[in-house]
């Protein structure tokens, strides 16, 4: 699904989240599926029966049931199953589908689409169609990105890079300051040293050496569409000295900044 424009996906009427009754229970048909079928469970627990294999399920569990499955569920009815389901189909070609079953770990982004999706519809929003043939393709790209790349990491690893990647686009977004490593690690929440350790693990180049290539690469920038001589340059990314500027610029680039300009 992949490759899969989003307007291919064909939206079927049946969708929604829902409490299941205590008496609830979703009996095997005779015929198969003829379409697809995503499948969340949001809290309580129960027992989905694919293909014949049965899969105790909780929160985060999730199946794509696919054409031609055939499929069967009951539940708890003390812990009743809250759960989203959404039918499609889709028009193209399908070259590469999720896995049939998982339990997701981090379901806070999953959750977010899921209930978008219902919400469009509920409120009958403009081009809610269109909007959530996008936001399908999204959910099948998180399943695929899944099960290509493993379970998402851990929140706290999430939280860490996320700070890193903060504090990189702050870097950049500033060149011209001269930032202190201790304040940046402060801004990441982190010691300086770990901070130091995790960034170069995470962007790739120490703190230093990003500092200076953002500097320079907003330097090239001015230099050549800016209007700006050497000197204005020089000045407005913090640099007293121009000819250590003008070094430093070189070492980077191969070039002296009046070549650049």
């Amino acid at each position: 699904m992949l490759h899969c424009a989003p307007t291919s996906f064909q939206l079927k009427p049946a969708f929604a989240k829902i409490v299941c009754e205590p008496g609830w229970k979703w009996q095997k048909r005779e015929k198969p599926l003829a379409n697809y079928d995503l499948f969340y469970v949001w809290s309580g627990s129960g027992e989905v029966i694919l293909n014949g294999v049965p899969y105790p399920v909780s929160k985060g569990s999730c199946f794509l049931f696919k054409p031609g499955d055939f499929t069967s569920a009951t539940h708890n009815p003390q812990k009743p199953l809250v759960l989203t389901y959404i039918h499609f189909d889709v028009s193209e070609r399908v070259d590469l589908v999720p896995q049939s079953y998982r339990i997701l770990k981090e379901t806070v982004d999953f959750e977010h689409l899921l209930s978008r999706y219902v919400r469009l519809f509920l409120v009958k929003t403009y081009a809610a169609e269109e909007e959530a043939q996008l936001i399908l393709k999204q959910l099948m790209i998180y399943l695929l990105r899944e099960d290509l790349e493993g379970p998402v990491e851990r929140k706290a690893s999430n939280q860490l890079t996320e700070a890193i990647h903060e504090v990189a686009n702050f870097i950049r977004q500033n060149p011209g300051i001269a930032h202190r490593v201790e304040d940046l690690a402060q801004r990441a929440q982190l010691s300086p040293r770990y901070f130091s350790i995790k960034f170069k693990e995470l962007i790739g180049a120490s703190v230093q050496s990003y500092m200076i290539r953002t500097r320079i690469e907003r330097a090239q920038h001015l230099l050549m569409h800016a209007g700006m001589n050497v000197t204005e340059v020089a000045d407005a990314l913090g640099y007293r000295d121009i000819f250590f500027f003008s070094r430093q610029f070189k070492q980077y680039t191969g070039k002296s900044p009046s070549e650049i300009r």
